[in-house]
């Protein structure tokens, strides 16, 4: 989550009896009997505050607390450092706005899946026929053979603008992204874009539909909703990865001016020597021992300070949105999108006392074999770009200032719930039977 300056607001005055956080509107206040002392300082809103017996709290939707005084006492206060503090934005107040109308659209569907074919010639062509917009899609897709030997669809295809993965750069042609599939196509559309990535809107189209919330029945209407600028968002963090190693041929692997990680990136670039390569990542960074029978053996630095020695099958570093996916099978804890975090969670650890932990989205975290590790290590992120991490290498991981705004069918509290219920069966079980009334009867004589 980016990280940006909160703005100071006026001191109250002696006659002051309520002090607000400017980020509520007004809407959270509490009663103070005395003036808040001493200068006003910038708050964080990433903690609530220790509220006295003196001090009447009112609660609103807003997942925050009330911005906390920080002032201690006469003489003692938070040293103002505005680059070190964090906004968190009530969820209910995300919603989505043009600044002009959206013109060009990205549809992402599933490849090889023969019923989205009918779905995805609906969509393009209310797109163009009804909206008038340009629909830009990957070169492969039009290579089906089923929409090539459909003659209706013949004059359709030939106004759509096609890309090839790796080698065209459409991040600023695009004004937001549609996707027809599952949750792959919505990490498929995230490693597209590795800066600031379009509004994207999830049709649940695939297996298991996590992270897609529409469904496809009503998409006319839906999408006149968004296009109209009637929607909520959810800004899910992305993990800004840098993968460093220690260069081991003379010439390093380029296609066509690209580098490694392709989508309008430049060549890996050379620090001191060694080869850097940068990613974006939506839900995990995995670093595992690969097909070695040995135990990985890797060193965990948070903000410089050796924090732990990984000694088991790996260690899975996730956003609040990798959290319902390979870290919640690993034991993990489920976090909402909009906790600004990053959750470390260990792969079938060596040690009974390694639990999964969470720190806070600003830190940054370097990962690296250990001088003692008998085997190499693997890293895959988002289950892609999968490749080897030797003696001298260095994994470099720190939440992206691009998050990846998802457009929600409610908002995003609501459709989180709905997809852990739904998808994930979280908190399904037989529920406890009743009581009949003759029972409660009988047990109310007894205990009089």
């Amino acid at each position: 989550m980016e990280q940006e300056k909160v703005h100071m607001s006026k001191e109250p005055g002696p006659d002051t009896a309520a002090y607000g956080c400017p980020a509520c509107q007004g809407e959270e206040s509490w009663s103070c009997r005395h003036p808040v002392r001493g200068r006003a300082k910038s708050r964080s809103l990433s903690a609530s505050p220790a509220l006295g017996s003196t001090k009447e709290f009112r609660r609103t939707r807003s997942l925050h607390g009330p911005c906390p005084v920080t002032t201690f006492g006469p003489k003692a206060c938070v040293l103002q450092n505005p680059q070190t503090i964090m906004h968190i934005q009530d969820p209910a107040s995300q919603r989505l706005t043009w600044n002009k109308s959206p013109k060009s659209v990205l549809v992402i569907k599933k490849i090889r899946d023969a019923s989205l074919l009918q779905p995805f010639k609906e969509l393009c062509m209310y797109l163009m026929e009804e909206n008038g917009m340009i629909v830009y899609v990957e070169k492969k897709v039009l290579e089906d053979p089923a929409i090539e030997s459909d003659d209706n669809f013949g004059p359709v295809k030939k106004k759509f603008c096609t890309f090839r993965e790796d080698y065209d750069d459409i991040s600023n042609q695009i004004d937001f992204i549609i996707c027809l599939g599952g949750d792959g196509t919505l990490l498929y559309a995230s490693s597209l874009f590795q800066g600031s990535v379009p509004p994207v809107m999830a049709f649940h189209l695939g297996s298991l539909g996590f992270l897609t919330p529409f469904t496809f029945e009503s998409f006319q209407s839906q999408l006149t909703q968004v296009i109209e600028g009637n929607a909520a968002v959810v800004l899910r963090s992305r993990l800004k990865v840098r993968v460093v190693k220690e260069p081991r041929t003379k010439k390093l692997a380029e296609h066509n001016g690209l580098g490694e990680s392709g989508n309008g990136l430049p060549s890996p670039q050379l620090e001191g020597g060694k080869q850097a390569l940068q990613y974006q990542v939506l839900n995990e960074v995995v670093i595992d021992r690969g097909p070695s029978s040995y135990l990985s053996n890797v060193d965990v630095y948070l903000d410089g300070h050796l924090i732990t020695t990984v000694q088991g099958d790996g260690v899975i570093v996730s956003t609040p949105t990798g959290s319902t996916a390979y870290a919640a099978a690993a034991g993990a804890s489920m976090i909402h999108p909009n906790v600004p975090a990053i959750m470390i969670t260990p792969i079938c650890p060596h040690s009974l006392s390694f639990r999964p932990i969470v720190v806070p989205a600003g830190v940054e975290l370097k990962i690296m074999l250990s001088p003692e590790a008998r085997n190499t290590a693997w890293v895959s992120l988002d289950g892609r770009k999968r490749q080897e991490i030797r003696h001298g290498d260095s994994i470099t991981i720190t939440t992206s200032c691009y998050p990846l705004p998802s457009i929600c069918v409610r908002d995003p509290v609501s459709d989180w719930f709905e997809s852990l219920a739904q998808c994930l069966h979280w908190n399904v079980r037989k529920k406890q039977a009743h009581f009949e009334e003759e029972e409660e009867a009988a047990e109310g004589v007894e205990e009089s």
